[in-house]
């Protein structure tokens, strides 16, 4: 049985708006004592936005400027091959991300006196990895099999060696795959089987050894993602409140063998933060609690099994925006904890 119960814990999706890492990691360590997670600086450089920061070391990867593509060149399948043959061995050291792809994630790791519940970490999924990078073409790696498939098998060790890493601080560890592309399933635009689906998402989640989380912020067919072997399902609560709530039995079932649910509760737009209080957002998350009560889940449960985040990431906000996010967060996780069954 897993031990998952958070009790609405506060934690973050990714993103800061920070360019400085020691910055972040230091309003991290602040308001986020139980969950930290690493701070990814899209704001510094180009190399830490959310896929391009686990694109080094891909074969075939190239970058100029501010364009990243696979180019098949002569040392491309010598490179691919070096990918599955770490793969086959599980060497996930062989795929490390370094200081200057992940700034915060380094200064993260070299924090002291973290005596948090566990610690949380994040890549990108394989799909939405998939849809972004692109071929010399301009063909994304969706079209391409061989490359779609190496891509997960990739991400995987990407996963693997980020959670080795993340253990120097906690034993316990938490690693999140982000796949808003997913909001898109279903659609012309995505044209991918469920089937396949549930291979590349599962390739990655079984290289990771402790929680395993999904993350889409936006609205999509949960009950795919609730058909892998994540523990936690983490959706944008503010915009898409009863999205969720359209697969109660499914929920149901992920909280009875263990599982929990990040409700992202918190705006991360400063117009949206301007309109809400603890009060409100309090309000919001018991609304997209209810329909889970109504199904037999005990609204105790549902919080002893949640964590509460923001919406997504906070890279588009500004630096005090984002500590406005952090501290209603926070303020918000107590009176929860404080509620009256």
């Amino acid at each position: 049985m897993l031990d998952t119960r958070f009790n609405a814990a506060p934690t973050v999706i990714g993103s800061l708006p920070h360019k400085d890492p020691q910055a972040a990691c230091a309003l991290i360590a602040r308001y986020l004592t139980e969950i930290p997670a690493w701070p990814q600086l899209p704001k510094r450089a180009f190399e830490e936005d959310m896929t391009v920061q686990f694109t080094e070391r891909f074969p075939g990867i190239t970058v100029d400027a501010d364009r990243i593509f696979i180019k098949q060149d002569l040392s491309f399948d010598t490179a691919l091959e070096a990918l599955y043959s770490a793969y086959i061995e599980n060497n996930y050291s062989a795929m490390s991300v370094s200081p200057a792809y992940a700034a915060g994630l380094h200064a993260f790791l070299n924090l002291e006196q973290l005596n948090s519940l566990v610690v949380k970490g994040q890549v990108p999924g394989p799909l939405s990895f998939g849809l972004t990078l692109k071929d010399e073409e301009n063909m994304s790696l969706l079209h391409n099999e061989v490359l779609l498939d190496a891509g997960a098998r990739f991400l995987r060790l990407k996963a693997a060696w980020q959670e080795n890493a993340l253990r120097r601080l906690n034993k316990n560890t938490i690693i999140f795959i982000d796949e808003p592309v997913m909001a898109s399933y279903g659609s012309a635009f995505f044209l991918i089987s469920k089937d396949k689906v549930l291979e590349l998402l599962q390739e990655v989640l079984h290289g990771i050894s402790g929680l395993r989380g999904i993350h889409c912020c936006g609205n999509t067919d949960w009950s795919v993602l609730l058909d892998t072997d994540t523990h936690i399902i983490s959706f944008d609560a503010y915009n898409f409140t009863g999205s969720l709530a359209l697969y109660p039995e499914a929920v149901k079932a992920l909280l009875l063998r263990g599982g929990a649910v990040a409700w992202g509760i918190i705006p991360n737009t400063e117009e949206a933060l301007l309109k809400e209080s603890i009060s409100s957002l309090k309000d919001r998350l018991e609304e997209a609690m209810a329909p889970f009560t109504r199904h037999g889940v005990r609204f105790q449960q549902l919080i002893e099994q949640s964590l509460l985040t923001p919406s997504c990431g906070l890279a588009g906000l500004s630096e005090e925006g984002a500590e406005t996010v952090l501290d209603r967060l926070v303020n918000l996780s107590v009176r929860m904890r404080n509620r009256t069954y």
